[in-house]
C-alpha cells in the first residue's frame, strides 16, 4: 500500500503508536481518541481495506487478527466483565481508515450497540 495509509505507516514505524501487542502478522495499539476506558485497535500488518476483503483474501490471517484481539482482551483484564470487538466497514459502517482494524472496547458498560 502507498504511504497514504495511516495504519501502514504505523506498521512501518513512520508514525508512533502505543503498541500493546505485536505478532509477525498483527499489531495492537491504543486508540488516540478512546471511546471507552480500554480502546485498542487490532490490525493486520498486511494491508487489506476492510474485514470483508480480509476474510475473502486470507481467512487464516483473519483468524490471527481475532486471536490477537482475544489475547489483548485477556491481557487488558476484559474477559471477566466482557468487551466489544467491532469492525467498521465502508462509509455507511463508519469506517474512517481504510485498513482493516478491529476496535477492542471495554473497561466499563458500553451501552447500546447503536445510538439513534
Amino acid at each position: 500500500m502507498g504511504t497514504d495509509c495511516l495504519f501502514c505507516r504505523i506498521v512501518a514505524g513512520e508514525i508512533p503508536a502505543t503498541i500493546v501487542r505485536e505478532t509477525a502478522t498483527t499489531l495492537a495499539f491504543r486508540d488516540i481518541d478512546p471511546k471507552a476506558p480500554t480502546h485498542v485497535l487490532v490490525i493486520t500488518k498486511e494491508h487489506y481495506a476492510d474485514v470483508a476483503t480480509l476474510a475473502q483474501g486470507d481467512p487464516g490471517l483473519a483468524g490471527e487478527l481475532l486471536g490477537t484481539a482475544a489475547v489483548v482482551a485477556e491481557e487488558e483484564g476484559l474477559t471477566v466483565d466482557g468487551f466489544r470487538l467491532m469492525f467498521n466497514t465502508g462509509p455507511y459502517g463508519g469506517q474512517e481508515v481504510f485498513h482493516v482494524h478491529a476496535h477492542l472496547l471495554g473497561g466499563a458498560p458500553l451501552g447500546p450497540m447503536l445510538c439513534r
